[in-house]
């Protein structure tokens, strides 16, 4: 399938979970357009849209903390990808942390 085939909203974006290539570790859940998975593909850098900011932003590009792509799967209804990435650095959170999903949600 090509990106341009993927089932994008009606905002123009797909959910795009991380999770560490060599560990399974799920890192961080983010949103990608068309402009940030062709950013991706050629930078080998993953690279988000940033809702919040309006603008495409290279993880890692502030911290160093880095994610090297290593390929990029999508689901069976065509509108979310998995990618599999190297974390290059010690966190992938704003808050220190190794991943994003460090808390858990009590019952």
């Amino acid at each position: 399938m090509k990106p341009s085939e993927l089932g994008f909203d009606e905002k123009g974006l797909v959910p795009a979970v991380v999770q560490e290539d060599e560990t399974g570790e799920v890192l961080v859940l983010g949103f990608m357009n068309a402009d940030a998975l062709e950013t991706t593909y050629r930078k080998g850098l993953v690279t988000f849209w940033s809702r919040s900011r309006q603008e495409l932003w290279t993880k890692g590009d502030t911290s160093g903390n880095r994610l090297r792509l290593v390929r990029i799967l999508y689901n069976c209804e065509e509108n979310t990808l998995l990618v599999k990435a190297r974390l290059e650095g010690e966190a992938v959170c704003h808050t220190g942390n190794r991943t994003c999903f460090f808390r858990e949600l009590e019952p």
